[in-house]
């Protein structure tokens, strides 16, 4: 009988059931004088003692102020220690955080303030060179939920917690008798999908759902409280606070802010100055950090495990960094912000083979199987198919879209995450593409993913990103984006056919060929390939 491309994630680890800020107190009394929060840039730093203290403070400003369970406060802002303490704060009182993507304009900030119904907002005055100020007060005419800006780092951000501070002193219990009164199941954060195909979808995870998933990611990556974990990639989306902040707390390990946005030196800088044991990155980051002129002045020898996640990891790339940074565990993750987010994770003890040309399998207490996109039926393993996930970290829905909501979860409770994967015999995946990128040329069906990893072989290649473009005769045809290594000489599409020639088929060998010094991206260092596309048809 065939292997179906079904596998479950068993585990003597029983699931949390506590909610983020019982999980913080129990961290806080058993780690009370370990680093649980370090900010490189501003010299900041807090043990798990005056961690939780600040925290409470800002929950009880948050109470002061009227915010209660259930009661939206948004975030915007880049990494900094008041993200980390609102995220935590707004857990021990009920009250949904919603984080807003740094980058966003006013016609984004104003549909998520609107759409969420936030009441408070907690906002940094501007960064890169965007005055938020200006633009909240141009948004906020039309968010009629929002009665109240505080700014990061001014009078009101004071006063806030001075008053915080006071309320503690008349009622030393107001925090933790709120706390008493909430659910491990209660929505806790609303996370905004990003949007590519139309105004993004808000998905609302509970205590439970981020609160196991970190614990569970840093269970595999062996996390105790003597780790210390830099984290570069944005607190805004889940990679940063959840796969991030919340594997560390619930082990007691620290938090490092290497800058509030990713800069390679800096985030090297911050590894060796903290003597960090494990380091985040999506690859474009590693990439970078490996590319840096003074790479080998850094030390890194402390390194020995991290995590490479938020969008397919070539191969090269992963070797790489186990052999040049010496993290011997890293780890790849495959998740999605709907799923809170991990579902997949390679393990320490998995061969370089497996870690460095699978996503890993399925995590604890959860369930994968990749099934036919048409009709939804299982596969067996080996078969290219829609990944599917089902289990405790799949999200409460997305906050107000319930037609949303049955579009993605199914009536099993399985979330369709719209990739391409291939199960192995031993339950590992490979993604290897998405649906929507997914070129047919011809009447063949092209994963552009198989295709990059190929040029990344290419000795003056630094990466590499494979689009579809309109064509006449074949309906569609293909087109890379190349980045060069420094000093390498642009390739162009002659180039490019002589390299791929008996090794590709000659369908999947693009036709066009486009140098860049960069590529577009968002902000979590995701490859906007819709914008690559749409810029591409000038080009052609």
């Amino acid at each position: 009988m065939e292997s179906l491309s079904f596998s479950s994630g068993s585990s003597s680890t029983p699931l949390l059931e506590d909610t983020i800020g019982a999980d913080l107190d129990r961290a806080a009394a058993a780690h009370a004088g370990r680093d649980a929060l370090i900010d490189v840039s501003s010299a900041r730093r807090w043990t798990y003692s005056e961690f939780l203290a600040d925290v409470e403070l800002l929950a009880a400003g948050l109470l002061v102020k009227g915010v209660g369970r259930g009661d939206r406060v948004g975030m915007w802002a880049p990494n900094c220690p008041e993200w980390v303490l609102a995220q935590y704060a707004t857990a021990k009182i009920g009250a949904i955080l919603v984080n807003i993507n740094p980058a966003y304009r006013t016609h984004e900030l104003r549909f998520v303030l609107k759409q969420a119904g936030v009441s408070v907002l907690l906002s940094a005055q501007e960064f890169k060179g965007s005055d938020y100020a200006a633009m909240i007060d141009e948004a906020r005419t039309e968010a009629p939920d929002l009665r109240e800006v505080v700014y990061i780092g001014s009078f009101g951000w004071e006063l806030m917690t001075d008053r915080g501070h006071r309320a503690i002193a008349e009622h030393p219990s107001m925090v933790a008798d709120v706390q008493a009164t909430l659910n491990a199941h209660d929505p806790i954060n609303i996370q905004y999908t990003s949007g590519t195909t139309g105004f993004p979808k808000g998905a609302t995870l509970s205590h439970r759902n981020i609160l196991n998933n970190g614990y569970f990611v840093g269970e595999l990556c062996h996390y105790t409280s003597a780790d210390r974990v830099c984290i570069p990639v944005p607190f805004y989306h889940c990679f940063g606070m959840v796969m991030g902040n919340l594997a560390c707390t619930s082990h007691g390990a620290a938090i490092v802010i290497a800058g509030p946005a990713f800069d390679a030196a800096s985030t090297l800088t911050a590894v060796e100055q903290e003597r960090c044991t494990s380091l985040y990155g999506v690859p474009t980051m590693f990439i970078a950090e490996l590319a840096l002129a003074e790479f080998d002045s850094f030390d890194l020898s402390t390194l020995r495990t991290g995590i490479m996640a938020g969008s397919p990891c070539p191969t090269e790339v992963m070797k790489q960094v186990i052999e040049r940074m010496g993290m011997s565990e890293v780890s790849i993750c495959y998740g999605m912000t709907e799923t809170s987010p991990v579902s997949l994770q390679t393990r320490s003890e998995d061969s370089i083979e497996q870690r460095v040309s699978t996503v890993g399998a399925v995590g604890p207490h959860l369930e994968v199987k990749i099934v036919d996109p048409v009709d939804d039926r299982t596969l067996p393993r080996g078969e290219s198919g829609e990944l599917c996930t089902r289990g405790y970290s799949v999200m409460l829905g997305y906050w107000e879209q319930l037609e949303k909501t049955a579009e993605a979860i199914d009536g099993e409770g399985w979330m369709h995450t719209g990739d391409i994967g291939v199960m192995d015999d031993l339950g590992y995946v490979s993604i290897t593409g998405r649906i929507k990128d997914m070129v047919i040329r011809g009447g063949e069906n092209v994963y552009p993913r198989e295709i990059e990893e190929f040029l990344y072989t290419h000795p003056d290649i630094l990466d590499a990103q494979v689009i579809g473009v309109p064509d006449a005769k074949y309906g569609e045809e293909l087109m890379v984006w190349i980045r060069m290594k420094d000093g390498a000489a642009p390739l162009d599409a002659d180039a490019v056919k002589a390299f791929s020639a008996g090794k590709l088929a000659h369908y999947k060998i693009p036709r066009y060929v486009h140098v860049v010094d960069e590529f577009p991206m968002t902000v979590t260092g995701k490859v906007r390939k819709v914008e690559m596309r749409e810029r591409s048809l000038d080009l052609i």
